[in-house]
């Protein structure tokens, strides 16, 4: 990308920050936080179903996932929704690529739950971790990724899955095919336009991770 002349580049949660450090100091990365836009909606749509703020409980679904939820408790917190809770899925691997038990880390009891992550794939493991919550006595289970891949059997999974709402963000266009009831995607075209603006204008792109109600904006799907 720099020798094609590309001297800036602007990210929205790379799955590996350290990607970042691939660029030399003449072309800075930004990356940009998916949940700026998430903490908003989940804080309004939580107070709109009168669910308080010591019955939420952010999971993250893995251990090198911990960071994330927690700045998205943080967020949260931000928010006002002061005693929401942490939690941790600590995943028992029988041999690679199959998961034989998950423990938790933490109380979801009685609680609603949202599980954070940076991206949804085939949603195998993700709908697998909502069904363990449930066990562990979750009431409500919530999802949010910023970027939805969805692919293979991800939107059957989810379809039948114990989750209430699986939120990302439309990093990834959703193809008419898989958008369903359970899906919501949150824009973040105003996260990005104020990123670019401060990059256009030299002022602190760090003002676009403030959390404003104003970036909450919910796709709109076409009516059929």
């Amino acid at each position: 990308m720099e020798s094609m002349g590309v001297d800036r580049v602007v990210a929205v949660d790379l799955h590996c920050g350290q990607i970042q450090g691939f660029f030399s100091p003449s072309c800075p990365c930004d990356n940009l936080d998916g949940g700026v836009v998430a903490i908003p909606y989940f804080s309004e749509m939580l107070r709109q179903c009168g669910i308080e703020d010591d019955d939420v409980v952010v999971v993250s679904p893995d251990a090198g996932g911990v960071y994330r939820a927690k700045k998205f408790r943080d967020g949260l917190q931000k928010m006002g929704m002061k005693n929401t809770g942490l939690a941790m899925i600590v995943k028992q691997r029988q041999r690679a690529n199959m998961i034989s038990q998950m423990d938790l880390v933490g109380d979801v009891a009685g609680k609603t739950v949202i599980i954070v992550d940076d991206m949804i794939d085939t949603a195998g493991t993700l709908c697998k971790a909502g069904a363990e919550l449930k066990k562990f006595g979750a009431k409500k289970v919530y999802a949010f990724a910023t970027h939805g891949l969805f692919n293979g059997p991800a939107i059957t999974r989810i379809e039948k899955s114990d989750f209430e709402k699986v939120v990302v963000c439309n990093t990834i266009p959703l193809a008419p095919n898989k958008q369903i009831d359970k899906i919501e995607q949150l824009s973040v075209a105003e996260l990005l336009a104020n990123t670019i603006h401060a990059i256009q204008f030299k002022t602190s792109v760090s003002n676009s991770f403030d959390l404003k109600e104003a970036h909450t904006t919910v796709v709109q799907r076409p009516v059929s």
